[in-house]
C-alpha cells in the first residue's frame, strides 16, 4: 500500500507536467502564426517592433494594461542572462504601437523577444520595424535624356494632347525634397516622417518640413563597410513625376501639371516601417496621432523604396487602407536581379509593381549584380535606365540645383505614377485602384522582344491609357469583331483555311481574357485543328482534336492576348486533319 501511496502522486505529476508542456507547444504554435520573422534575417540589431493588439482588447483601450503586457513579456524574455526593458513609443496610423527595446539584439534574442510579445492572446501581430532603402542605381551618364516619354517609353509626347494631370496631387513618399526651380512651382506642403532625429538630421524627428537633408553616411555607420554621399533620390523622383515644363529649362515631368505633396521618410540608413507606414496613411487622406491632417490628401502615391522580406501586417494595413480611401499606390519592384515575391512592398497586395525597362525595350540592367527585380507580382513595365531628372549638387549636404540621370526600377515607379495621374485628370469621375490597374494592364505596349525575365504584361502607354477612357481618338471600349462570311474546310488538308478579321482604329495592345467565339459545323470535331493567328504571326490554339466523335463546334474560348497589338489582321485557322468528314467556318467572333 505504501508503494502505490508513494506512486500516484508521481505519476499525477508526470501527467501534469506532460499537459503543461502540450498547453505551451499549442500556444506556441498559436502564436507563431502572428509573428512575422522575415526581416530579421537583413539585419544584425534590432531593438524596435511593431506590436497590433486586437480591437476591444484592454492593451488597445488603455495604457496601463499595454504597459502590463510589455512588462510580461520582457519578464519571460532569457537573452544572454540579461534583463530587458520594453517601452512604448508611440500608435501609428493603423493602430498598431511602435515598441522598443532597452538595447540591441541579435537575431536570435529578437526572435525570442517577439515570440513572448505574441504569447499574448490580444497581440495580433508583431514583427520588426524594419528598415527601408531607395532603390536606385545612380549612373554617371546623360545617354537618351527623357528617352521615356517617347514612343519606346510610356508614350506621354502624345498623351499630353489628352491630359497633363491638371487637378491631381501625387504622393511621393522618399527622401523628402530639395528645393529646385524646376520643381518648387508643383510642389504643396508635405510632411517628414522620420521620427530618429539622428537619421532625419533635423534636430527634432518629425516635422512639418519635408526638406531633404541629405541621406549620407560613413563607412560603417549603416552596417555596410562603405561610404556614401546623398543621393537626392526624392528629389529626383518627383522630377519625374511633375518638373515644371514648358518653361525654357530642364526636364520635363510625365504629369507636369499635376502636383506633388513629398513625404519624407528616408534619411540616414534608410527609413523603418513605422514611420513609412504612418507616411502612407497621412498621404492617403487618413489620421495618424498628433500629425496634422494633410490639407492635400493624394489620389496616387509613389514609393520608389523597399526591402526585403514579405509584405508584413504593417504594411498591407497601411496600404490597404490608402486603397480604400480611393488612393493608387504605386511601387518599385527593386534592383536586386530576383523575384519581386521576394520584396516588400512590391509583393504587397493592392499595388501596382513597376518594373524597369531600358530605351530597347529589354529588362533594365544596372551592373553585374543589379537588374530590375522579376516575377509574377511584377504587373507593368517603365523606363528605368539613364532617366535624367531633377537632382542637387551636394554630396551631403544640400547644395545647389542640379540636373543628373539616374537609373533603377526607383525611376521607372515615377513614369507610371505620373500616367496614373494623367488618367484621374482625364477621367470625369476617378477610377478606383482596381480600375486603374486594369487600364494599365490592358493598354500596356507589348515588349519588343520577350524579356529574359518575366516584368509585367507591357510597357505603359499614356496615350493608349488615356484613349480607353474615350473622348478624343479613343478606343471605343470593348468591342466585338466578326467575320464576313462562310469559308468551306478542305477535307484532309493540313494547311487548312483562314477567315480573317481586321481591326482598326484601336490603340495599345488586346486584353488578357479576349473572348473568341467559335461556330464551325462540321461532321466530325475531332478531325479539326483551330488556331487564332495574331496580326504578328503569333499561334493560338483553340482546338486540337478534341471531341471524338461530336461534330459542331460551338464554343467561346478566353485567351490571354495582353501581349498582342489590336490593330491588324487577325484570322481563324481551320484545318481538317484525316478524311471523309465535311463542313465550314460558319462565324467567329473577338471581343477586346
Amino acid at each position: 500500500m505504501s508503494y502505490r501511496f508513494k506512486g500516484a502522486p508521481r505519476q499525477h505529476a508526470l501527467a501534469a507536467a506532460t499537459l503543461a508542456a502540450l498547453s505551451c507547444v499549442a500556444m506556441s504554435a498559436s502564436a507563431a502564426d502572428r509573428v512575422n520573422l522575415a526581416a530579421l534575417a537583413n539585419a544584425d540589431a534590432h531593438d524596435q517592433f511593431i506590436v497590433k493588439y486586437r480591437d476591444g482588447s484592454a492593451a488597445r483601450s488603455n495604457p496601463a494594461n499595454l504597459s502590463r503586457s510589455l512588462d510580461s513579456a520582457a519578464a519571460g524574455f532569457s537573452g544572454k542572462g540579461r534583463a530587458l526593458g520594453l517601452k512604448h513609443l508611440r500608435r501609428i496610423g493603423t493602430g498598431a504601437d511602435v515598441v522598443q527595446a532597452g538595447r540591441k539584439l541579435d537575431r536570435a534574442e529578437a526572435q525570442s523577444l517577439m515570440q513572448q510579445i505574441a504569447l499574448d492572446p490580444n497581440v495580433e501581430y508583431v514583427e520588426e520595424n524594419a528598415r527601408m532603402t531607395a532603390f536606385f542605381t545612380p549612373n554617371d551618364t546623360r545617354f537618351g535624356e527623357q528617352w521615356g516619354y517617347g514612343a519606346s517609353g510610356v508614350n506621354a509626347t502624345q498623351a499630353w494632347d489628352v491630359s497633363t494631370g491638371t487637378g491631381v496631387v501625387v504622393a511621393v513618399i522618399d527622401t523628402g525634397i530639395a528645393s529646385h526651380s524646376d520643381l518648387n512651382g508643383n510642389i504643396l506642403p508635405g510632411y517628414d516622417f522620420i521620427s530618429d532625429s539622428t537619421a532625419a538630421r533635423d534636430s527634432n524627428g518629425r516635422d512639418s518640413n519635408p526638406a531633404d537633408q541629405g541621406d549620407w553616411f560613413a563607412a560603417g555607420e549603416c552596417g555596410v563597410s562603405y561610404s556614401s554621399n546623398s543621393s537626392w533620390h526624392g528629389t529626383h523622383v518627383a522630377g519625374t513625376v511633375a518638373a515644371v515644363t514648358n518653361n525654357a529649362k530642364g526636364v520635363a515631368g510625365t504629369a507636369y501639371n499635376a502636383k506633388v505633396v513629398p513625404v519624407r521618410v528616408l534619411g540616414k540608413c534608410g527609413g523603418t516601417l513605422a514611420d513609412i507606414a504612418d507616411a502612407i496613411t497621412w498621404a492617403s487622406g487618413g489620421t495618424v496621432s498628433g500629425i496634422p491632417a494633410n490639407a492635400n490628401p493624394a489620389e496616387v502615391i509613389n514609393m520608389s523604396l523597399g526591402g526585403s522580406g514579405a509584405c508584413g501586417s504593417t504594411y498591407q494595413a497601411a496600404i490597404d487602407g490608402a486603397v480604400s480611401r480611393g488612393v493608387t499606390v504605386v511601387v518599385a519592384a527593386g534592383n536586386n536581379n530576383g523575384n519581386a515575391s521576394n520584396a516588400r512592398p512590391a509583393n504587397c497586395n493592392n499595388v501596382i509593381t513597376v518594373g524597369a525597362v531600358d530605351s530597347a525595350g529589354k529588362r533594365s540592367v544596372w551592373s553585374s549584380t543589379q537588374k530590375s527585380n522579376y516575377g509574377t507580382v511584377v504587373d507593368v513595365a517603365a523606363p528605368g535606365s539613364n532617366i535624367l531628372s531633377t537632382l542637387n549638387s551636394g554630396t551631403t549636404t544640400p547644395g545647389s540645383e542640379s540636373y543628373a540621370s539616374y537609373g533603377g526600377t526607383s525611376m521607372a515607379t515615377p513614369h507610371v505614377a505620373g500616367v496614373v495621374a494623367l488618367l484621374q485628370a482625364k477621367s470625369a469621375t476617378p477610377k478606383t485602384p482596381a480600375q486603374i490597374e486594369s487600364i494599365l494592364k490592358t493598354t500596356a505596349r507589348a515588349f519588343p522582344t520577350t524579356p529574359d525575365q518575366p516584368i509585367g504584361v507591357g510597357i505603359v502607354d499614356a496615350k493608349a491609357a488615356l484613349d480607353s477612357l474615350g473622348g478624343g481618338t479613343p478606343n471605343p471600349g470593348t468591342q466585338t469583331y466578326s467575320n464576313a462570311g462562310d469559308v468551306s474546310i478542305p477535307d484532309n488538308s493540313s494547311v487548312g483555311v483562314t477567315s480573317s478579321i481586321v481591326v482598326s482604329g484601336r490603340s495599345g495592345n488586346a486584353t488578357s481574357s479576349a473572348q473568341v467565339a467559335v461556330n464551325i459545323v462540321h461532321t466530325y470535331q475531332g478531325d479539326l485543328v483551330v488556331d487564332l493567328i495574331a496580326p504578328d504571326g503569333s499561334v493560338y490554339n483553340l482546338h486540337n482534336r478534341a471531341g471524338g466523335g461530336a461534330d459542331n463546334i460551338v464554343q467561346t474560348y478566353t485567351v490571354n492576348l495582353s501581349s498582342e497589338p489590336l490593330n491588324g489582321t487577325w484570322k481563324l485557322r481551320v484545318s481538317d486533319r484525316a478524311s471523309l468528314d465535311t463542313g465550314y467556318i460558319n462565324s467567329w467572333s473577338l471581343t477586346f
